[in-house]
C-alpha cells in the first residue's frame, strides 16, 4: 500500500497530467479568432460551475461556514478567474511553447506560497533542487520557444497568471483538508459563477462565439477537465502533502505541455529540447525525494 506522502505525489502528478493540455488547448481555441479570450476564460468556468453545482446537490454537501467562504473567494480569484482569463488573453499572441516558459515558474511560486501560507519547513536541499528545477524548466521551455528576448504584454499576463494560480493552489490545498478536494474546487466554482456568467454574457454580446469542432472540443476539455476534474486529483495531492513537495511535480507540466504543442500544434521539437526535458524531470525527482522533518506540514487526510 502506498504511503500517504507517495500517494500525494501520485495524485498531484495525475492533476498535472490533466493540466498539461491546458496551454496548447487554449491556443487551439483562440487561434482562429472565432472565440474571444474573454469567452474562453469565463465560459469554461460557467460550464464547470454547472457541473460542480450538480455534484454538490446530488451528493448533498454541507455548506462551508464562516471564514471558509473568504478562503474560497481566494481560491476562486486565483484558479477560476485569474489563471484562465489571463492565460486566454496572453495566448492570443504568445505561442503555446512560449507560454510554458513563464508557467514553468509555477512550481517554485507554489512552493513559496505554501511555505508562507501553510508554515511548512522544507529542508535546504529541497530549495536548492527547486531552484535548479525552476531554472532548468525555464531554460528548457525557452530553448523550445525561441529564447527569452524581451518582455511583451503577454508575458506580464502570464506572470500574473502564475501568481494567481500559486495563491489559489496553496489556499485550495489547505482548504481541501477541511472541505475535501473536489468539494473545494466545486464551491469555488459556484462562488465565482455569477461573475463568470456576466463576463461570458458580455463576451457573447461583443463577439458571438464560433469555431470548428476541434476548437469546441478544446474548449470542452478546458471546461470539464482543466477547470473541474483536474482539480479533484491536484487538490487531493496538495491536501495529503507536504504541499511544497507535491508542488514540484508541476515541473513535469512544461515538458508535457511542449510535447502536446509539438503533437497538436506542430511546434518544433528537437533533441536538445528532449534532453532539456529529461533534465527537468531529474530535478523534479530529486526535489520530491528531499527528506522532510516532522513539522513539514504533511497531512494524512
Amino acid at each position: 500500500m502506498l504511503s500517504h506522502s507517495r500517494a500525494g505525489l501520485w495524485w498531484g502528478l495525475l492533476g498535472v497530467a490533466a493540466f498539461s493540455f491546458t496551454v496548447p488547448f487554449t491556443r487551439v481555441a483562440v487561434e482562429s479568432g472565432g472565440m474571444s479570450p474573454l469567452f474562453i476564460g469565463s465560459g469554461r468556468a460557467v460550464v464547470a460551475a454547472l457541473l460542480a453545482a450538480a455534484a454538490l446537490v446530488i451528493t448533498k454537501q454541507r455548506l462551508p461556514h464562516g471564514v471558509q467562504w473568504g478562503r474560497l473567494a481566494i481560491v476562486a480569484g486565483g484558479v477560476v478567474v485569474g489563471f484562465p482569463v489571463l492565460t486566454s488573453f496572453a495566448l492570443t499572441t504568445a505561442p503555446a511553447s512560449h507560454g510554458a516558459v513563464v508557467i514553468a515558474l509555477l512550481p517554485a511560486a507554489t512552493a513559496v506560497t505554501a511555505v508562507l501560507r501553510g508554515h511548512e519547513r522544507p529542508p535546504r536541499s529541497f530549495w536548492v533542487m527547486a531552484a535548479v528545477g525552476a531554472v532548468a524548466a525555464v531554460g528548457f521551455a525557452a530553448l523550445q520557444g525561441g529564447g527569452l528576448s524581451g518582455l511583451h504584454w503577454s508575458d506580464l499576463l502570464l506572470f500574473g497568471a502564475v501568481l494567481a494560480a500559486a495563491i489559489g493552489y496553496a489556499e485550495g490545498g489547505l482548504l481541501a483538508r477541511e472541505l475535501g478536494a473536489w468539494q473545494t474546487v466545486s464551491w469555488a466554482l459556484v462562488l465565482a459563477a455569477p461573475l463568470m456568467m456576466v463576463l461570458t454574457g458580455v463576451s457573447m454580446v461583443r463577439q458571438p462565439p464560433s469555431g470548428t469542432p476541434v476548437e469546441w472540443a478544446a474548449f470542452g476539455y478546458l471546461a470539464v477537465v482543466s477547470m473541474f476534474l483536474g482539480f479533484f486529483a491536484w487538490y487531493r495531492g496538495l491536501a495529503i502533502g507536504p504541499m511544497v513537495r507535491v508542488s514540484q511535480v508541476q515541473l513535469f507540466q512544461p515538458v508535457l505541455g511542449i510535447c502536446w504543442a509539438a503533437l497538436f500544434l506542430r511546434e518544433r521539437l528537437d533533441w536538445p529540447t528532449i534532453l532539456g526535458g529529461v533534465a527537468v524531470i531529474v530535478c523534479a525527482g530529486i526535489a520530491v525525494r528531499a527528506r522532510f522533518g516532522q513539522h513539514s506540514g504533511e497531512h494524512t487526510r
